[in-house]
């Protein structure tokens, strides 16, 4: 039988302030989320310790991290918070998301393979209708685990290609690129069309990004090896927009997206040929975890990151 004289110092704010401290793993951005002072949410999560019987945030290195319980009690306290969303709507105050006063920090973890203007734009949108946010960007790389920090609601998006995305997140196509061959303008293949054959492409020297993970291909690679072909990467690069003028000043041969690669053709006197390998296209996505899935900010940032890629999109 339920406690009720314990049951009934549950309040939807203790509900907020434990949603919001674990997953900002901070006291004092929850504060300033919450738009309220330290001592106060200080209190809450006092008050919230002696309920759950657990102290839910704890010292971890230089910062704090979740215990097993609060991770446990963060998905309930998710739907708890979406289900008086759709009961009041606008009329419970905080559970909207105003733009214009919000000073939330925004993590996103994103690859730069898109377009060179997407984190630009994107930063800028942000700022134009949130000038009080805080956005923290994240670099995609083989010691980043994105999906355990999306779980973890370390990251709140994360951005990039994949052949196939992890079947638990949830995730908005931002577009579909065309696979196309970035080469210097005096390449043979540039110059002599016909010579430009899949033999000699995967006997050229590439380019190609570090992996996003441990064991990873990249996508290029992964459709390769299931038509049993292998090509010669003679540089792997974290610094994928670098990559341009590394081919500008070699043979070097970069596959990737049409959209990245129209960016560079003037600047670096590039040009753009067709890969002799037959390619699908190149889906980019924007990923995120169901905790975060009925949050009012979460709603609003993946729509600027899907309006910033619409924009962004150039007829081909």
């Amino acid at each position: 039988m339920t406690d009720r004289p314990a049951f009934d110092k549950i309040e939807l704010y203790l509900v907020r302030v434990f949603h919001t401290v674990i997953t900002e793993r901070s006291v004092s951005r929850a504060a300033l989320r919450l738009q309220t002072t330290q001592p106060a949410v200080s209190a809450a999560l006092k008050r919230l310790r002696t309920l759950v019987g657990d102290p839910l945030l704890v010292r971890s290195g230089p910062g704090m991290a979740p215990t097993d319980v609060a991770l446990e009690l963060l998905k309930p306290a998710t739907e708890m918070l979406r289900n008086a969303q759709q009961m009041f709507g606008s009329r419970v105050k905080g559970l909207d998301f105003d733009a214009a006063r919000s000073t939330l920090m925004f993590r996103i973890a994103a690859s730069d393979y898109l377009d060179p203007l997407f984190l630009p734009q994107l930063v800028a949108r942000i700022k134009a209708s949130a000038p009080g946010v805080r956005i923290e960007l994240l670099p995609l790389s083989g010691e980043y685990d994105y999906r355990r920090s999306l779980a973890g609601a370390e990251v709140d998006l994360v951005i990039g290609n994949w052949l196939s995305p992890p079947a638990e997140l949830h995730l908005g196509r931002l577009l579909t690129d065309e696979v196309v061959c970035l080469v210097a303008e005096d390449h043979p293949a540039v110059q002599r069309p016909r010579w430009w054959t899949a033999e000699r492409y995967l006997e050229s020297e590439h380019v190609a990004p570090t992996p996003l993970h441990p064991g990873a291909r990249g996508v290029i690679d992964e459709h390769l090896e299931e038509l049993g072909l292998t090509r010669n990467i003679a540089v792997r690069s974290a610094h994928f927009g670098l990559a341009p003028l590394m081919v500008a000043r070699s043979r070097l041969v970069l596959t990737t997206g049409r959209q990245f690669c129209t960016r560079y053709t003037n600047q670096y006197g590039l040009r753009i040929v067709r890969c002799p390998v037959s390619f699908p296209s190149l889906n980019y996505y924007q990923l995120w975890h169901e905790l975060s899935h009925h949050s009012a900010a979460g709603r609003w940032l993946r729509e600027q990151v899907r309006d910033v890629a619409r924009s962004l999109s150039t007829p081909h």
